[in-house]
């Protein structure tokens, strides 16, 4: 086989890996792929050979340095192995084979520190490094998912007709996804999903950001459907109705669209729905607990996202909760006489609950990009995020336009959509959290959601005592409301006169 022969290369061949190669080859580019295990190089070949359209495209290899002596050079090398210590191997047995300028492009969930510390080892070698978000999963990998690249300006510029092609495309007018994608046969023209997020680190914060953002739409879902099981006594499959009708109007999106589906199917290995037989102990795999912990650090007010993560930790408990259940009681859940009205509070609830995790979510990457010193456009952020990813949503439309109208923007529930859309949907939505809590069921995503607002919409909160008592047992100081801010006392408060001296 010629060198220089793959316009690209992709070290990880497990479903991802494999997805992306072939989206790849899809849009005209040869490939070149490698694996640490030949026989999985060998079964995915074999695929490629029998089944994919574009498999003559894929080029596959058995040794490291032969794989990297067909790419063109300066070379494009996509990671898609597990993140941490397994890419710090990968990276180390690679370099031996590179040449400076070549780029290396890591399309894992790695942190964002790990992606920092990379982008500086490599850059003082003499490469260069990209650290991409991949959202979409196996399904976006394959027909168009969201891409999230930061690092080497000059690698984007050489990755980025690559990245352009083989991302979801939204229509430019309306925003929405575009479908029709199938083997062989991509999407033509659109808006990419893909765009330049900011120096190292950016673009797997990004992702990681979206990861949390996940996480809190996923846990609002949950609760909508649970109260309105519990509430009213639904079943999975009246449920599933309403949220395919949900589907169709301003909650438009990939979780509600999905949500519909799973609450549809039916049970293979018995009667009844299969969600009802689904053990109710969630997973995570970190992001989520990695933007609640960013969010600690950098002191942003992402309560809900947090929310989140906690409601999947006291899930996990299964055992626990079981036999709590036998000695914590509660009220009884009383009768509904209004089901319709307490359908459209949910619904209410759930888009209002919406705003805040993503407000939230951007929240946080505004004080990221000053700690990490980046400069991020968040309304470019919410473009490709409308396609191809997890949180797809017709409403990401809605954000764009915000940042659109307001770059600097302070918070999402100051644009004239959304602010309306809360004055209209709140009472409805303490509607549904007061039920929620008066019948004894737990909403933390609702509850933390509507927090939140009630706390960024007030000029005064009970800080000002929490900030006394700081001074009070640590001598922490505080500022006055009668001087300027960064003006500080302290006051000696055990003793008698009590003296108050500026600091």
């Amino acid at each position: 086989m010629n060198s220089d022969s793959a316009d690209i290369g992709l070290i990880g061949l497990a479903v991802m890996g494999q997805n992306l190669a072939l989206n790849i080859a899809d849009h005209g580019y040869t490939i070149a792929v490698y694996n640490r295990s030949s026989e999985k190089t060998g079964e995915f070949m074999e695929r490629c050979r029998q089944k994919e359209p574009s498999g003559e495209r894929v080029l596959g290899f058995t040794d490291l340095k032969e794989f990297t002596r067909a790419i063109r050079r300066p070379r494009k090398i996509v990671l898609l192995v597990k993140a941490g210590a397994p890419t710090d191997r990968t990276i180390e047995s690679l370099l031996p084979h590179l040449e400076p300028g070549d780029i290396i492009v890591d399309g894992g969930n790695a942190h964002w520190m790990d992606t920092i510390r990379r982008d500086r080892e490599l850059t003082a070698q003499g490469f260069r490094f990209i650290g991409s978000g991949v959202s979409g999963g196996e399904t976006g990998a394959r027909f168009g998912p969201s891409l999230m690249p930061g690092g080497s300006p000059s690698a984007w510029a050489e990755l980025e007709p690559i990245w352009r092609a083989i991302a979801a495309k939204v229509d430019p007018l309306s925003g929405v996804p575009m479908e029709g994608a199938a083997p062989g046969k991509p999407v033509e023209g659109g808006v990419p999903c893909t765009a330049y997020i900011g120096p190292n680190g950016a673009g797997h914060y990004v992702k990681m950001v979206h990861n949390g953002i996940e996480y809190i739409d996923m846990q609002l879902i949950c609760e909508a459907y649970w109260l309105m099981k519990q509430l009213l006594g639904l079943d999975s499959g009246a449920i599933g109705e309403i949220f395919r009708e949900w589907n169709g109007g301003e909650l438009s999106s990939y979780l509600i669209e999905i949500t519909g589906d799973i609450l549809g199917q039916n049970d293979p290995s018995g009667s009844g729905f299969l969600v009802d037989h689904v053990l109710d102990a969630a997973g995570q795999k970190g992001t989520g607990m990695w933007t609640a912990a960013s969010a600690l650090e950098l002191g942003a007010p992402a309560n809900s996202i947090a929310e989140a993560v906690f409601a999947r930790a006291l899930s996990a408990l299964k055992e626990e909760r079981v036999e709590a259940s036998r000695s914590l009681k509660g009220p009884d859940v009383q009768p509904i006489s209004n089901p319709a009205e307490i359908i459209d509070a949910v619904r209410r609830a759930l888009y209002c609950s919406k705003i805040c995790a993503y407000a939230q979510g951007f929240q946080l990457l505004s004080e990221a990009q000053k700690t990490y010193e980046w400069t991020l456009d968040f309304g470019t952020i919410a473009q490709l995020w409308r396609g191809g990813c997890i949180i797809r949503a017709r409403f990401l439309q809605k954000i764009t336009d915000a940042y659109t109208r307001d770059p600097g923007l302070k918070n999402l529930m100051l644009d004239p959509y959304f602010k309306d859309v809360l004055h209209e949907g709140q009472n409805q939505w303490r509607q549904t959290v007061a039920i929620a809590v008066q019948n004894g069921m737990p909403v933390p995503a609702f509850g933390s959601a509507l927090a939140y607002f009630d706390g960024y919409r007030s000029a005064s909160l009970p800080a000002n005592l929490l900030q006394a008592q700081r001074d009070y047992f640590g001598a922490h100081t505080y500022e006055r409301t009668d001087q300027p801010r960064g003006k500080f006392f302290h006051l000696d408060w055990p003793t008698p006169d009590r003296p108050q001296t500026e600091v």
